[in-house]
């Protein structure tokens, strides 16, 4: 145990150190966000173990992690961390994974999306969390130029009640709407790609259209009911011709996150890479047309 906090609080440290550095957080509605009006209530933060948890979130947004130029691919992953739609586990599902994907490249966008089961929410996960989500996708796409993204390559990682989340994404986009007044609203919400960490929620019935995008799964086998899920949704691509990876290992349980223990799953970051690298999502150096 004490290992254990010592390595998540030199990553926290870590992560509060850069963060002076890095871009600020950027809503995802400047003016508001519809579904939101009237709710002013402050985000709360507690600590557990060295890992923070937020939760009374109105003003869903997106924090870059923005990787140095010389090394840019041009892949961005939009991360959604989880917490049963109670809270987010902002660093080990976040910023922890932000960090280690743009060291190597990839531009990460931390998602704070709003929460459905939050005592006394009035949000719906299909409905105001997979609109953030949905936005999300669009800002980003809509800022590549001035990010140094590819358009093409933007791709969505959720971990837990995220990964419902991006999963929902995977299956529910649309082209943008060409008229709108709002630019932002004008781009695809489709992601590139989508990796699924234990993913919970995905519904039975869920249909995957075909143009769906492929998706990286990864769970623990002693994880019961994300295991199942990911074997199941798994075959959902498999049966729609969508190209999918599953990676399912015997010991891990739920929540691993970015935590550094000595099992195998610890590795799932770097099966990752490889599918990333293997779907042609990487490439460097990369610099947008000018």
């Amino acid at each position: 145990m004490r290992t254990r906090s010592l390595f998540t609080g030199l990553l926290l440290a870590a992560v509060l150190a850069l963060g002076a550095a890095d871009p600020a957080e950027v809503l995802l509605w400047p003016n508001g966000a519809p579904g939101s009006e009237g709710k002013t209530a402050p985000e709360t933060v507690r600590e557990n173990d060295g890992i923070r948890r937020i939760a009374s979130i109105h003003k869903p947004s997106v924090t870059p992690w923005l990787p140095s130029p010389s090394s840019a691919t041009g892949a961005s992953m939009i991360i959604l961390p989880g917490g049963g739609h109670q809270y987010l586990s902002i660093d080990n599902e976040g910023h922890f994974a932000a960090k280690w994907l743009s060291e190597r490249g990839i531009a990460a966008f931390v998602l704070k999306y709003r929460l459905a089961r939050e005592p006394g929410s009035t949000y719906q996960v299909e409905v105001d969390a997979l609109h953030d989500t949905q936005r999300a996708i669009r800002l980003v796409r809509s800022r590549a130029k001035e990010w140094n993204l590819d358009p093409d390559r933007i791709g969505v990682m959720g971990f837990s009640a995220g990964g419902q989340l991006a999963a929902l994404a995977g299956m529910r986009f649309d082209r943008g709407e060409a008229g709108a007044t709002d630019p932002v609203e004008r781009e695809s919400s489709r992601p590139s790609f989508q990796a699924l960490i234990y993913p919970g929620g995905i519904a039975p019935d869920a249909a995957v259209p075909k143009d769906a995008p492929p998706a990286f799964l990864c769970a623990a086998f002693d994880d019961r009911g994300p295991a199942g899920t990911s074997l199941a949704y798994t075959q959902k691509l498999r049966d729609a011709g969508v190209n999918a990876e599953l990676h399912l290992f015997s010991k891990g349980g739920h929540g691993f996150g970015m935590r550094d223990r000595p099992l195998p799953i610890t590795s799932w970051t770097l099966r990752l890479h490889d599918w990333m690298r293997a779907g042609g999502y990487l490439t460097a150096p990369f610099a947008v047309a000018q």
